[in-house]
């Protein structure tokens, strides 16, 4: 049996084929790494990304669904920039009769959606209003509710925009708390909600989550003259807030039909509009 052994030409050329590789390797780094960094879900999100219930499945999970059989509640949904242009007249058709539109974050983010988002909602019927998403450890409140109310958060009198709402929950780039304590946290969410109240006339809603008030506030109850929207993954809203016996509006999913978050607000049409109207 005659075995081929390389010569010195094919020798050559797998010397050739391994530099080659080398190369190729060294030149696609960079881009394997930004792929590999792109699927890991520990990675932290770019500022500005953040958006209402961000952190809800993973530090409270989820389960079923509300019952339709309950108490009147008008469905209403809420957006940010990752959803891109919504398909408002798909949503009033299904029954969506309120929207929020994320309009800023920090001092440092607007949502270039939000013109399609807030004034699309509008333009089909809807009663419409924006949220701030809260970074407490970048600026204070006074400075973050001014650049709210700057950037798309006011309130007009006009019967279908609501007051704006303070997103405050999780911190999706850090410290869950953004890094203050509990007394600190409570006294900047008093000054955002204060200058809010100053620049518009209106209290802002609150957006927040049972757990994480309790962690980050100490379940601190003097905000109840401001709207609760709770965001609860379940079949109910569950245990509330002290100082609120009761939600106005509940993010009870973030997988509903064609945007994903959903809402509930606790009475029928008659109450948002109630709400819109100050």
């Amino acid at each position: 049996m005659t075995v081929h052994r390389p010569g010195p030409i094919s020798a050559r050329r797998l010397f050739l084929a391994g530099l080659l590789l080398a190369a190729f390797s060294l030149l696609h780094l960079p881009r394997l790494a930004e792929a590999s960094e792109a699927f890991d879900a520990t990675a932290t999100p770019a500022r500005g990304s953040a958006h209402m219930g961000m952190g809800v499945v993973a530090h409270d999970g989820q389960g079923g669904f509300p019952s339709d059989t309950r108490a009147a509640r008008t469905e209403g949904v809420d957006v940010a920039s990752y959803q891109g242009n919504v398909s408002w007249p798909t949503l009033w058709n299904s029954g969506v009769r309120w929207a929020y539109t994320k309009a800023s974050e920090g001092t440092y983010y607007t949502n270039p959606y939000f013109s399609q988002q807030y004034n699309g909602a509008y333009g089909v019927g809807m009663i419409r209003g924006a949220y701030h998403f809260a970074t407490p450890d970048t600026t204070s409140g006074v400075t973050q509710a001014n650049y709210f109310v700057d950037h798309g958060g006011g309130w007009s009198q006009d019967g279908r925009t609501l007051p704006g709402a303070l997103d405050i929950e999780w911190n999706p780039y850090g410290d869950a708390c953004f890094g203050k304590s509990q007394s600190a946290m409570v006294a900047w969410i008093r000054d955002f909600l204060n200058q809010y109240e100053a620049r518009t006339g209106r209290n802002a809603v609150i957006y927040t989550a049972t757990s994480w008030w309790t962690q980050c506030t100490g379940d601190y109850g003097g905000f109840s003259a401001n709207p609760l929207w709770i965001a609860r993954y379940a079949s109910t809203a569950g245990t509330l807030p002290s100082g609120w016996n009761s939600y106005t509006m509940w993010q009870y999913t973030s997988s509903g039909p064609t945007v994903g978050d959903h809402d509930k607000f606790a009475g029928d049409l008659d109450r948002v509009q109630d709400l819109a109207n100050g």
